[in-house]
């Protein structure tokens, strides 16, 4: 079952303008020589539409789009049937591209370059190569890390985009264009307060969206105003900066046990107790963006804003 709230076309996609402006080019190319959209890789953190995206891009095209993860594609035969079963034009969207096994991430090279999928049939001596044509189809890859792709599957994509967080305008945008499609009734600025919390992604403040609709349920508010935002987030233990209890794990790590770094991922991720993509592809994007965190060569490294919010002074001697 499709969801209600996601937007269909590039027109009612909000946010990510050079993404899409770019993109309205590619696809006018595509349509006006009748062929297929050149293989397409989205990277960047979690809920910022690189699904929507791709069915989008089969929207715009008018084809099939088909939706499968890497870590789903256990043996060669599974991905082999549905890169046979495309028709032309297709699109085969693979979230999560970076964690494709290696043999399945082998017989796309051909199928993305020359659109053929080379089998080998038989055993031992009596082994050999069938080679099936393909439809022509456009793949495209999502991940939230780049890094982990292997660069013969990453050079075979013509085009890559970097999705990145959106402003509380945008979100805010997001957040009234969606609360009318849900039946949720909320003012102008109850929807930016709601923006600033949601940490630069959609996914968020949609999920923050129907949390507040919750609570102002139970209080019988007709209107979702500033206040009930407020008062919810409050009790989400979510800050004026959209910061949650792990953001603040990590900064006091970060600040008061490291002393402001510079320190390795790793490191911090043990003292947080976490995972280290956990911190790399949901904690840290966000902390760079509104400027707590610097990441470099040496390690992580706390900002004077980290500092500040956490009301620990320069001069304060657990810094170097």
């Amino acid at each position: 079952m499709s969801n209600p709230i996601r937007p269909k076309s590039l027109d009612e996609f909000i946010g990510q303008e050079q993404v899409k402006k770019s993109l309205r080019v590619f696809l006018d190319s595509a349509r006006s020589r009748q062929q297929s959209l050149d293989h397409t890789l989205f990277y960047g953190p979690p809920g910022l539409g690189k699904t929507t995206l791709s069915s989008i891009i089969a929207y715009e095209l008018s084809v099939h789009v088909k939706h499968i993860t890497g870590p789903s594609l256990e043996r060669v035969a599974d991905l082999a049937a549905i890169l046979i079963g495309l028709s032309k034009g297709d699109v085969l969207f693979i979230d999560e591209i970076h964690r494709l096994p290696k043999a399945n991430e082998e017989i796309l090279y051909s199928a993305m370059e020359d659109f053929k999928l080379p089998i080998v049939a038989g055993g031992g001596r009596s082994a050999h190569t069938i080679v099936i044509d393909l439809n022509p189809f456009t793949l495209i890859g999502a991940t939230t890390r780049f890094g982990l792709i292997s660069p013969p599957l990453r050079d075979r994509f013509g085009i890559v985009y970097h999705l990145e967080l959106y402003s509380p305008d945008e979100l805010r945008e997001i957040i009234l264009r969606d609360s009318k499609i849900l039946g949720i009734n909320i003012d102008d600025d109850a929807a930016l307060v709601l923006g600033k919390r949601a940490r630069g992604v959609p996914r968020i403040a949609i999920q923050l969206l129907r949390r507040v609709r919750d609570f102002a349920e139970v209080r019988n508010n007709a209107v979702i105003t500033k206040d009930i935002v407020e008062e919810t987030c409050k009790d989400l233990h979510i800050d004026s900066f959209g910061l949650n209890d792990l953001d603040r794990k990590y900064l006091n790590n970060l600040v008061k046990k490291f002393k402001c770094g510079p320190v390795g991922i790793t490191t911090l991720a043990t003292a947080c107790g976490e995972d280290r993509g956990t911190l790399e592809d949901i904690i840290e994007p966000y902390l760079m963006k509104i400027n707590f965190l610097l990441r470099t060569p040496k390690g992580r490294i706390a900002t004077r804003k980290a500092r500040q919010y956490l009301n620990i002074n320069d001069d304060d001697s657990l810094f170097y």
